[in-house]
């Protein structure tokens, strides 16, 4: 039996990453491979040994510091690009050559959609027979108690993202705010983990100044975000940058109307105005909020294609098995 292990970071963190990678252990489990998950920042002692047929790297950054400080390095690696070591680490002069030493190193490179490979290549042409495009897959709840009470007669915005600088969350309030002001029954959850502590305290800040409408529901287990899908009107992602949201992946998928920023990952699974909403400023921000919440036709129509564009071409069956194909390709090569 094949033996792989996956090495990410903060994985005992509810961040995205840490979704992907369990949601592609569980499909490689159920193809008769068998996983194990380290968690790269946690484990940092250089007598670590890597005893597996092949190691999986996520974030080419971090990864490349964590096998710095082992001992024995593995042998064959593939690594995945996460979203901040393309779009900041690749570009920044303190650790660009990490992330190229690590790519040039592995035996092949995942990315989650075409975007993110053309940066890639264009960046670093000498990859592109190793990089290899397969988007994310999702995951599926079930919906059962009550861990969550909705307030009858409203509509709930939820934002899922874990609490640092670059998710934007202040923007979030900030925006519906106005919103607010002029339909009162609005309301605004925030669900993750603080990751930042500055920007901890000035999310905290503004909830306690908008507490009337706004909640934050802190860290909650990843099999609890069916209940707030359940209960949501409509999911939100203010992010500066992004790799490729797994909550959006998963509230399209579960048939919500989606509001995200118009970042690369973004757009790289949204389709405007067919499977949700891409805004640009406050202006447009506001303008597809007040579509959303009025136009029930509009919003079973992006209900529709979203589902349908997420069951195309987002199944964690295949997510499963092109890696399986990527790893057998790669010990074939020995």
């Amino acid at each position: 039996m094949m033996k792989v292990i996956l090495a990410t970071p903060n994985f005992h963190q509810p961040r995205g990453n840490t979704i992907t990678v369990q949601r592609m252990a569980d499909g490689l489990e159920q193809l008769g491979v068998n996983t194990e998950i380290i968690s790269i920042t946690d484990n940092k002692g250089s007598e670590m040994q890597l005893q597996a047929d092949i190691v999986h790297g996520f974030n080419a950054y971090r990864f490349y510091i964590f096998l710095q400080n082992l001992k024995i390095k593995p042998k064959d690696y593939i690594v995945t690009l996460t979203g901040t070591d393309l779009n900041y680490n690749l570009f920044d002069n303190d650790t660009r050559s990490d992330v190229l030493t690590c790519l040039s190193e592995a035996k092949a490179i995942h990315v989650f959609n075409e975007e993110a490979k053309e940066t890639l290549i264009k960046e670093v042409p000498e990859i592109k027979d190793k990089t290899f495009m397969i988007p994310q897959g999702t995951s599926e709840f079930s919906v059962s108690g009550d861990d969550f009470q909705k307030e009858p007669n409203t509509f709930l915005y939820v934002l899922p993202a874990g609490v640092r600088q670059v998710k934007n969350i202040p923007s979030a309030i900030q925006m519906l705010k106005k919103l607010h002001e002029k339909h009162p029954h609005i309301r605004l959850w925030l669900v993750g983990p603080v990751l930042e502590e500055e920007e901890g305290q000035i999310v905290k800040d503004l909830v306690s100044e908008n507490e009337e409408w706004v909640e934050y529901l802190g860290q909650l287990p990843h099999e609890k975000m069916g209940a707030v899908y359940h209960l949501a009107d409509c999911i939100l992602n203010t992010s500066h940058s992004e790799g490729q949201s797994s909550a959006i992946l998963e509230a399209m998928g579960y048939g919500l109307p989606v509001l995200v920023s118009s970042n690369e990952g973004n757009k790289s699974i949204v389709s405007h105005t067919r499977t949700g909403f891409i805004y640009r400023d406050t202006n447009q921000f506001l303008d597809y909020a007040e579509q959303i919440m009025n136009n029930i036709k509009l919003r079973q129509s992006i209900s529709d294609n979203a589902k349908q564009y997420i069951a195309k071409h987002h199944s964690s069956t295949h997510e499963a098995e092109y890696l399986l194909n990527i790893y057998q390709d790669v010990l074939n090569q020995k």
